[in-house]
C-alpha cells in the first residue's frame, strides 16, 4: 500500500496575512464629509466641522502597530528566507518592499493622528484654524492609500522567486505579477494614485498560500 506524505502547516508566513488585515483596517477607519450623498464639491475648509476625529485616532494606532508588525515581519522573512538562500535577489526585494512600507505608513499614519488630535472634538482642536486644519486633512486624503506602494516590488519580488529562482510556487508568483501590474495599468489609466492600497489584500493571500502550499523557502521546515 503507497503512503503520501500529509501536507503540513507552517506558521510564520501568516505574519504577512496579519499585516494585510491589520493594514486594511487602519486605512478604512476614516471620517470624510463627502461620505454623504448630498455632499457638494469641491471639499471646503468649512466643511471639516463634520469630520469626527475619532477614527482617525484610531487608524492612527493601528497603523503604528502596523508598522511594528511590518518590521517584524521583514525580520523574520530575512532570517528564514535571505539567511538561507543567500543568492536571492527577489528575497531582498520582498524585504525592501516591507521595509519601506513600514515608514511610509509610520509617516502617513501619523498625518491621521494629527487630523484625530488637531480637529474639533480633539485633544488640541484649539491649535490651528480651518485653514490651517484643512492643509492637514489634505496630507490624509491618499498618502495611507499611497504608502503601500513599495509592497508592489515586494510582489514582483515573489514573481522573480517563483520564475528565477524557483523559490517559491509559480501560482503565487504569477499571482503576485498579476495583481501589482493590473494595479499599476489602473493607477495609468484612471489617474488615481491611491490604487496600489489594494495590495493589503494580496498579503493576506500570499501568507496563506505560503503557509499552506508547497514552496522551496519553506519545504526544508516541515
Amino acid at each position: 500500500m503507497t503512503t503520501t506524505t500529509p501536507r503540513r502547516f507552517t506558521a510564520w508566513p501568516l505574519l504577512i496575512s496579519a499585516c494585510g488585515l491589520l493594514g486594511l483596517v487602519a486605512i478604512l477607519l476614516e471620517s470624510r464629509p463627502d461620505n454623504s450623498s448630498d455632499f457638494e464639491h469641491p471639499f471646503t475648509a468649512a466643511a471639516l466641522a463634520d469630520v469626527d476625529p475619532v477614527p482617525y485616532r484610531v487608524s492612527c494606532v493601528l497603523g503604528y502597530l502596523l508598522v511594528l508588525l511590518l518590521l517584524v515581519t521583514a525580520a523574520v522573512w530575512r532570517q528564514r528566507v535571505e539567511r538561507r538562500f543567500t543568492g536571492s535577489v527577489g528575497a531582498s526585494v520582498v524585504t525592501l518592499g516591507v521595509v519601506a512600507t513600514a515608514a511610509l505608513v509610520a509617516l502617513s499614519f501619523g498625518w491621521r493622528g494629527a487630523v484625530g488630535d488637531y480637529f474639533p472634538g480633539g485633544p488640541e482642536d484649539t491649535y490651528f484654524d480651518p485653514e490651517g486644519l484643512y492643509n492637514y486633512f489634505i496630507l490624509t486624503d491618499f498618502s495611507p492609500y499611497i504608502a503601500f506602494v513599495p509592497l508592489l516590488g515586494s510582489a514582483y519580488g515573489l514573481t522573480w522567486m517563483a520564475f528565477a529562482e524557483r523559490l517559491v510556487s509559480r501560482g503565487l508568483g504569477t499571482a503576485a505579477g498579476l495583481v501589482a501590474t493590473g494595479l499599476l495599468l489602473a493607477v495609468a489609466v484612471t489617474g488615481v494614485p491611491g490604487l496600489p492600497f489594494a495590495i493589503v489584500l494580496g498579503l493576506v493571500v500570499a501568507g496563506i498560500w505560503l503557509a499552506v502550499g508547497r514552496s522551496a523557502i519553506t519545504q526544508s521546515e516541515r
